[in-house]
């Protein structure tokens, strides 16, 4: 099943939905942070959850940054996402110790904490990012994530996100869904989506059954004519360079960048999100300087 989203709307056109399938992409993020289990999980709902808002974005090259920092052992938890649904992302702690409530389910709501912040940061290449900002609820992701378009967007909202990761530690199944209410849509409508979630249940058993993105829209919305929009894949995607390396180099001023050369003669510095190493000799940071 390869990696995509699918956005689709209602006949009445009273409900729009997007679902997220993302095996391959939460693989590479485990493989390239070398992730445990539990911090699998929680950084790929926040880049499934990324995805899916990123994707939604009007501005071509605008982008969404997800910032979780729920106040639990593993620390913040970052995602952002490109407005087509590629993503990249990093965790604090991504060697975080087996956390689960039972044998078999893994405690991502513990590990990520609910005494913190979910952020949103919309970069929709205006003169300032919209910067939207809610107290943790639960800790799970997706449930934060619902209650953040509730809050701060006025949107009632189903979300539902979910990583199974295998017996050897790898990603067997990721993905999830969004279905939003639009004006006009009545009490009777979210009973039917309340419906169709609880009778999905699980997005991981869902998918690992054998649903795709579309699929696990039909199913949900199962109730109402459904129309699909748009459909298109989606990856793990670093936008790092040397150029914006160079240019971050820069930005430190001319003092800091002098200081750099003095004391190390050399740098380092490794990409959070692809883990990436740009090296720097003396002679190419004092020409940097000079070029200041």
């Amino acid at each position: 099943m390869r990696d995509e989203i699918v956005r689709a709307i209602t006949g009445d056109g009273l409900i729009q939905a997007a679902a997220v399938t993302g095996r391959a992409f939460v693989e590479r993020a485990r493989n390239i942070h070398t992730t445990t289990p539990v911090a699998t999980a929680a950084l790929g709902r926040a880049l499934l959850g990324a995805s899916l808002m990123g994707d939604a974005l009007k501005a071509e090259n605008g982008s969404l940054t997800l910032q979780i920092k729920g106040g639990g052992p593993i620390g913040t938890v970052l995602a952002v996402s490109d407005s087509h649904g590629n993503v990249r992302g990093y965790v604090s702690q991504p060697h975080l110790e087996l956390m689960e409530i039972e044998p078999g389910k893994l405690d991502v709501g513990k590990a990520v904490g609910e005494t913190g912040t979910l952020t949103v940061i919309k970069d929709l290449n205006m003169k300032e990012p919209y910067v939207g900002s809610i107290g943790m609820f639960t800790g799970e992701i997706a449930d934060d994530l619902a209650m953040y378009f509730v809050e701060s967007e006025q949107i009632p909202t189903a979300c539902a996100l979910g990583v199974l990761v295998d017996t050897d530690q790898s990603v067997a199944a990721a993905g999830g869904y969004l279905i939003q209410l639009l004006p006009g849509a009545s009490m009777d409508m979210i009973e039917k989506i309340e419906a169709g979630v609880r009778r999905v249940g699980s997005v991981t058993k869902a998918l690992t059954g054998g649903l795709d993105a579309a699929g696990l829209l039909r199913e949900v919305l199962s109730d109402f004519e459904l129309e699909v929009l748009d459909t298109h894949p989606v990856e793990y995607r670093c936008y790092c360079s040397r150029e914006r390396v160079e240019r971050a180099l820069i930005s430190m001023g001319r003092k800091e960048l002098d200081e750099m050369i003095r004391e190390q003669g050399q740098a380092d510095l490794t990409c959070q999100f692809c883990d990436n190493i740009y090296h720097f000799t003396q002679e190419e940071l004092e020409a940097l300087l000079a070029a200041m």
